[in-house]
Order: structure tokens, then sequence, then C-alpha cells
């Protein structure tokens, strides 16, 4: 079984209400349908049924929410008036943000326990899908910082866990300092055992290999690997490692050939939002590779975004993603 059809199983076997709110978009119209047909999720789709209904998909057993002035949207622009007056949010101004932002809207119907997860982006930007949900959402209290990961599915087995790997950060740490690449690497490795069900094998990656380079960037990403060692020793994990000498066992063997992790790593853990978006990216295009994702971590309640990019294929695969973690 692929990982795509992994996480349809194991969505279906706890169904999870998704609100989706791009609903003028149409891959998402396309990809809630497909989601409803294989009974992969619930869905709540944020706009007026009879215009949504009318673009010709079978979305009839979803949930439709309309943006409008009702008693459900005052009781939600209470409790988001509540939850932001400290920074200044007026009632007219938490009512008038719900009516015209669905991003908001959405988040607050997980906030309130109507949906369980969101997922947006494919007309939204990651800064757009993600503001909603670190204001009302909030980091959830195990986590010191919120990343977020690609689920790479490659058709080379020979790499990562049969073929499939994490990415991390590849969309939201543009700079990320030695404490906050530790945090991304945990969160990156629960995340590929809650997700692939394996065990993480945590490669920190650079330009250098074991001292090959000298240089800050080097640096910053031998700190993090040892912040990771000295408070999780049992944690696989190793660094600095090429990328080469992370997946491939013939060159690792070469360049790091007393590394635990050199050649089998199934976490790649990037210095930077640069390599890391650029890299994914890569191996999706180049290497023909399905790229499930941003899959975030470290938010209270999950709220995944979606490369603009994507397919509605791509869409279904994050929303069984999304509904997986939400279980």
């Amino acid at each position: 079984m692929n990982f795509l059809d992994e996480m349809k199983m194991r969505a279906k076997q706890n169904k999870k209400t998704i609100v989706l709110p791009e609903t003028s978009d149409e891959r998402i119209l396309k990809a809630a349908q497909i989601v409803l047909s294989e009974n992969i999720a619930d869905l709540i789709l944020i706009g007026n049924r009879e215009k949504i209904l009318a673009q010709g998909y079978d979305l009839s057993s979803a949930k439709f929410i309309e943006q409008i002035d009702n008693a459900q949207t005052l009781d939600l622009a209470n409790k988001l008036y509540e939850l932001r007056k400290n920074k200044g949010m007026t009632l007219e101004d938490a009512k008038d943000l719900l009516l015209n932002d669905p991003l908001y809207f959405a988040v607050m119907l997980v906030k309130d326990g109507i949906a369980d997860a969101m997922v947006a982006g494919a007309i939204n930007s990651t800064a757009n899908v993600l503001r909603p949900a670190l204001q009302i959402l909030k980091t959830a209290p195990s986590a010191k910082l919120v990343s977020a990961v690609f689920v790479m599915v490659t058709q080379n087995k020979n790499f990562g866990y049969d073929g499939t790997l994490v990415f991390g950060d590849c969309a939201i740490n543009q700079n990320p300092t030695s404490e906050q690449l530790a945090e991304i690497a945990k969160s990156s490795a629960d995340t590929f055992k809650k997700l692939i069900g394996a065990e993480p094998v945590v490669a920190m990656l650079s330009h250098s290999t074991k001292g090959s380079a000298k240089h800050a960037d080097v640096d910053k990403v031998l700190n993090a690997t040892k912040i990771i060692k000295d408070s999780n020793p049992d944690f696989d994990i190793d660094g600095e490692l090429q990328l080469d000498a992370a997946i491939v066992d013939s060159v690792a063997k070469i360049k790091a050939k007393d590394s635990n992790v050199a050649g089998r790593a199934n976490v790649l853990i990037f210095p930077d939002l640069d390599a890391g978006n650029i890299g994914y990216k890569l191996v999706q295009r180049f290497g023909c590779a399905q790229a499930f994702g941003p899959i975030t971590q470290g938010i209270s309640k999950p709220v995944n975004d979606l490369s603009r990019g994507c397919s509605a294929q791509d869409i279904v695969g994050v929303v069984a993603i999304t509904c997986v973690q939400a279980q």
C-alpha cells in the first residue's frame, strides 16, 4: 500500500471534519468531490451552497456555511473578540473580519469545535493561511516553534523509508537559529513517526560533511545537532551531512563512515528556508516525486497549508494527512 492509500485508510477509520474555505478554486471543489466520494472525511465548505453546487461537482453531502450576518457569525465574532481584545480588536472588527475573510471564519470554526481542522493555501500565501491559525488557535503547549514539512514520496524505494521522506522546514522559518533548527528536527521526527509509522532517522543537512568545510552556517547545523543529542541521547540523528552522504549508502561509506545516520536518513532537515523550499521543489519536479504539504507542526489544532501549485490530488492527500493528524 502506498503512502496516500495508507493515509486515506487511516482517515476513514476515525473520520474527522475538515473545513475548506477556498471554494472559489476549482481544484478545491474537485478535491472535495473525491474526498466525499471516497468517504475520507466530512467536509465543511465556506460559501453559498447553490453557487458552489452550480459548478457541477457532486458535493451535496458536504455541509455549507456562508459568511452572512446571522446568529452563528455573531457568536463566533464575540468569541474572536474575547480572544483578541487585548490586542486592540473591537467586536465590530471581529465581526467585519469574519464576514469578509474566509480564512479567519474557517479557523474560528476549528476553534469552536465545529470543524476538527482546516486546509487552505491553494489561492492564499502561507503567511495568510497561518496568521489566523497562530492568532486564534496558537502554538500547542508542547511546542516551542511552529514549522512545516513536506512528505516526499519518491519513485526510488532505496531512499528514505521505502521511498518516503520528510523534508523540513520548507515553508515557514526563514533563517532558523541552532535552537530553532533543533526544534524543527524534533517536530519533523515526530511527524514522520506519526504519519509513516516507522522510526525516524534524521540528517541535519549542510554543504559540508563532518568538517569538510568551515563556516558559520556549518557551525549552526553542528550546534543544532549537539542540542538534540545532549537532551535526547537516544535520538537517531547526525550532522552536519551533505545530501548525498545522508541518503546514499556508497557515498556515506566514503564521507561519513562512522555515522549511524549517513546513507539511511529518512528525515532531512535543511539549514534554512531557501534550501528547504528549493530542495523539495527540485525533488518534486525533476524527480517526479509526490509532495504532500506543507504540513504544519506546533499549532494546537491541525491547520495545513497547500502549495499554490497544487493539484486536486495533492489536496486530497493533504486532507487525508490532516485527518490523521486530527485523530
